[in-house]
């Protein structure tokens, strides 16, 4: 992992081993409702669900109508989906797998 993460500081590689040992949606749920703010769950929340509706072709418009987005931030995750390390391109379609 640590290859992946070559100029972070420790604190920030611990956190992102912590993540990875989370074992389901009960653990995760409780550790990220500790570590983070309401605010900052919804936002992350928010810009996920941006990624899989413009994975899934949604146009600006209804994305916005649908999950109160700004268009700045749907160009932003809309870049990272293009121009991005591939971060949530990868948990989309892990999670389209395991809908098969």
């Amino acid at each position: 992992m640590d290859k992946f993460l070559p100029d972070q500081d420790t604190s920030v590689k611990e956190l992102y081993n912590a993540i990875c040992k989370l074992e389901n949606n009960g653990e995760a749920f409780l550790f990220f409702e500790d570590l983070l703010t309401i605010n900052e769950i919804h936002s992350m929340a928010q810009r996920f669900h941006v990624a899989v509706m413009l994975d899934a072709g949604a146009k600006y418009h209804d994305i916005v109508k649908q999950t109160g987005a700004s268009t700045a931030t749907i160009s932003r995750v809309n870049k990272c989906l293009i121009y991005g390390s591939g971060g949530y391109q990868k948990i989309i379609d892990k999670l389209k797998e395991g809908n098969k």
